[in-house]
């Protein structure tokens, strides 16, 4: 997957604060996953966009489980560091930037780096996986985020994966995916549209 850079979807995760966060707060532990996470910018804008909207004690039982195929064997390394150059958070507002990251000596022939903060880091749980064995990272889930991967999927194999999304979520739990991505009319029946401005579904 390629290197995204923080808040790329603003608007979807605007959707999810507004749509989702309410209901994930009457839940005492709240699990997320994150499938095709790249390099971290998307789990990390998660992560700011749920402490931003549950505050410190809730978010402490938050647990984001990032995941990507990750054939360059680098991913966990950096995600784990949290440490990205300044052209990576250049979308992130000042506000956020000052109260989420810390600045980092740079390397690699100098240049600035900043290094997202602890707390945000603990929430962040790394692993290397393929969609396509259809195997969950875990089960009962809150929520699940998709972008950028479902359309590079032949359409059996979407289907398929869907499915397995909707087996890992808890009842009621959420799925998310790419506003260009229509959910399939083979699946359409284990979801209900939360919001006709994006792609977030509701499990039945």
């Amino acid at each position: 997957m390629a290197f995204t850079y923080f808040f790329r979807d603003k608007y979807t995760l605007d959707l999810i604060a507004r749509h989702i966060v309410p209901d994930l707060k009457r839940h005492m532990y709240i699990n997320i996953w994150d499938a095709g996470c790249a390099m971290g910018p998307e789990p990390y804008s998660l992560a700011i966009t749920l402490r931003e909207n549950m505050g410190t004690f809730m978010f402490r039982n938050v647990r984001i489980y990032a995941s990507d195929i990750d054939e360059s064997g680098e991913f966990g390394t950096i995600i784990d560091r949290g440490v990205y150059p300044e052209n990576r958070i250049k979308r992130i507002p000042s506000e956020l930037l000052d109260k989420y990251f810390d600045p980092y000596p740079g390397s690699n022939g100098g240049g600035t780096y900043f290094q997202v903060n602890q707390e945000l880091r603990k929430a962040i749980y790394y692993q290397r996986h393929d969609l396509l064995s259809l195997q969950p990272v875990r089960k009962e889930l809150g929520l699940i985020v998709c972008k950028n991967v479902l359309l590079h999927l032949q359409p059996e194999a979407r289907v398929k994966v869907i499915e397995m999304f909707h087996a890992a979520l808890a009842e009621g739990g959420y799925l998310v995916m790419e506003q260009t991505q229509n959910l399939p009319s083979e699946v359409k029946s284990l979801f209900r549209r939360v919001t006709h401005a994006g792609q977030i579904f509701q499990r039945v």
